[in-house]
């Protein structure tokens, strides 16, 4: 009887053996996990500009011929500037409202905007001069930005993969230990501060000289969670 029962005993013992992790096994589940931050100063290569006619007359007809007449002249005044490329003028919505003077007659005003992104937005303030001389009664911006939000992005992504690497791997040899591949990587968070908006100078019938203008730089800050195994 008794030896039945140690012989039951190794089985179950043999068992849990089998069920238990390698030794190896354990060591490879050492890891190291770290976060990198890296915020990044990028300089805004665009800029986006709006720009709009008004004009009231005594029919519907000739405010509309009007401001027709106007916009072609600024569409075509901001076309002339270097930076800006085919599709990169957009005409906006069209409005014509009744309004009543004081003497009881009935004037009509019509308008019509565009937008306009720039590619040399250090030219932003010759934009607005331009379109101010041909004719428009507004004026909306500019507003700097990055064209390509996704590579300045990935930029500062990469500065803080960086980071953690570094901080990993001064930790693995303070461990005793040798840094070794990457197990995971968390990209938990993106954001491009762009720069604060500039007004331009609205409704003036001339503006000499340009008014000055300068795109300044957005703001990239990229974090990233990364796990390495320490060997």
């Amino acid at each position: 009887m008794l030896r039945r029962i140690c012989v039951l005993l190794l089985s179950v013992l043999a068992l849990l053996m089998l069920a238990l992790p390698p030794a190896t096994a354990s060591a490879l589940d050492r890891t190291i996990a770290v976060q990198g931050e890296a915020t990044r100063k990028v300089p805004n290569d665009a800029a986006g500009l709006g720009f709009s006619v008004t004009k009231t007359r005594g029919s519907k007809g000739a405010a509309l011929h009007v401001v027709a007449i106007r916009l072609r002249a600024v569409i075509a005044a901001v076309k002339a500037i270097p930076g800006v490329g085919a599709g990169d003028v957009t005409t906006g919505s069209i409005s014509v409202r009744r309004r009543l003077t004081r003497d009881g007659k009935t004037r009509w005003r019509a308008s019509e905007g565009i937008g306009v992104v720039l590619h040399q937005p250090t030219r932003a303030g010759e934009m607005v001069a331009a379109a101010i001389r041909a004719g428009a009664t507004g004026t909306r911006g500019p507003r700097f930005f990055l064209s390509d939000r996704e590579s300045a992005f990935n930029g500062a992504l990469l500065a803080a993969f960086d980071q953690a690497k570094a901080k990993a791997t001064a930790l693995a040899a303070q461990a005793g230990g040798v840094l070794g591949p990457t197990i995971s990587i968390e990209e938990p968070r993106e954001e491009v501060v762009e720069a604060v908006p500039v007004s331009a100078a609205v409704g003036a019938p001339r503006a000499r000289p340009a008014p000055p203008t300068k795109p300044g730089t957005s703001t990239v800050n990229a974090t990233v969670r990364v796990v390495f195994a320490l060997e």
